[in-house]
């Protein structure tokens, strides 16, 4: 077992508070958006076996069977293939997408092939792989996920009663779903610019007012009023409308797959994704917008948002998903209750979120760690483990 030293990441739409409330510790008075853990080259953690701390990334690097297991390396190769976050956002996230594997692949020797420099700000693909990722509220956290059926995004268009947002409405009545999403998304994304800041802060205000109000659509337009206070002006607000509105309770997960347009607003939670930086923005940011990239990665298709809930499986909460690469799940403990051994065939990530847990080595000479809220250890594949104490405790780990 090994405790983790874990970076926090100071992006703008971080949260000053939150992240240090569940550390107990004092604000820095920063934003303090993602505390990473897990062995990505961006920010790795570091971990101390005696000789001084070192980058977990390099430990595996110099052993990866060793602290991975056999399996996990043949299925994903020599690198921890997972990402775990703690994730707060005090203003909204770009809206963005996510390449399948076959895309990150030839994206990335595309732009390999043009000599794109790997810090580019107009790069789009930073990796040859895959982004999928899962959200998993320790607060309530409101976010963005996916398209709207079109005749309830034009409802919601309509109800704004400004003019120059009747032709997307209209448009999302008339034409199929796939060529009526993928045709408004294109519009508003390469509207001339002054136009469209107009079209937003009229869109805005009108949001504002609306949600205010005890309508049907009351939430979703009070979100998407918030959106256009942090981005004024920005298509992207527009481009929000499109999507299905979620608020999740503390438990309650979602699962982004490739191609799927999200954003995250606001609120505390969990993440964990494959590990990659591949991401398309369709706005919400000052950062580059390739659209003609983004059209050719988006899904035009509405969904539902599949907001996700815990599935117990011998004591243990598992938040299904369709990917290899990562597996979420949770362990409520309670005072007196028997030890929990985990899995040990596959690497982990392990992290508290409430109250105390220890995780005891099968042997008295592993001896234990005890993890606090924000706290968090790294178990290689084949070392036995068990939970005890009072608390709550995510695990990430990778389907065996």
């Amino acid at each position: 077992m090994d405790r983790l030293a874990n970076t926090v990441r100071p992006y703008a739409w971080g949260s000053v508070t939150a992240i240090p409330e569940l550390l107990g510790v004092e604000p820095t008075g920063a934003p303090q958006a993602e505390m990473w853990m897990g062995a990505h080259l961006g920010a790795p953690s570091r971990i101390d076996r005696g000789a001084g701390p070192v980058s977990l990334a390099e430990v595996i690097d110099a052993a990866p069977e060793a602290e991975l297991g056999a399996d996990a390396v043949r299925a994903f190769g020599p690198r921890l293939p997972f990402l775990l976050k703690l994730l707060a956002a005090g203003s909204p996230l770009s809206l963005q997408v996510h390449p399948d594997l076959a895309q990150a692949r030839a994206g990335f020797a595309d732009e390999e092939r043009r000599g794109v420099p790997i810090d580019a700000g107009h790069r789009n693909y930073k990796d040859a792989n895959h982004k999928p990722e899962l959200v998993c509220a320790l607060t309530p956290f409101d976010g963005l996920c996916g398209f709207r059926h079109p005749a309830q995004a034009a409802d919601l268009l309509d109800g704004l009663a400004v003019d120059a947002l009747k032709p997307y409405a209209d448009i999302l009545r008339a034409s199929p779903e796939q060529d009526a999403l993928r045709e408004v998304l294109t519009a508003v994304l390469t509207a001339e610019h002054d136009a469209m800041a107009e079209t937003v802060e009229q869109a805005a205000a009108a949001a504002a007012e609306l949600g205010a109000g005890d309508g049907p659509h009351a939430a979703s337009y009070a979100s998407y009023a918030a959106i256009a206070h942090h981005y004024p002006g920005d298509p992207g607000v527009i481009a929000a409308m499109l999507l299905n509105y979620v608020q999740l309770q503390p438990g309650e997960a979602l699962f982004l797959g490739a191609g799927i347009p999200h954003a995250y607003l606001n609120g505390l939670g969990v993440e964990l994704m494959a590990n990659s930086d591949n991401v398309l923005r369709c706005g919400l940011t000052p950062k580059h917008v390739d659209v003609p990239e983004l059209l050719r990665i988006v899904r035009f298709e509405s969904r539902d948002p599949g907001v996700l809930r815990p599935e117990a499986v011998d004591g243990e909460e598992v938040y299904e998903t369709p990917i290899d690469e990562f597996r979420l799940s949770r362990f409520v403990l309670a005072p007196g209750a028997a030890p929990r051994p985990l899995d040990a065939r596959t690497p982990q990530v392990l992290l508290c979120t409430a109250g105390t847990v220890v995780l005891r080595g099968e042997a008295a000479a592993d001896g234990e760690l005890v993890l606090a809220p924000g706290e968090s250890a790294f178990v290689r594949a084949g070392e036995r483990v068990a939970l005890t104490g009072e608390g709550t405790l995510f695990r990430a780990t990778v389907v065996a």
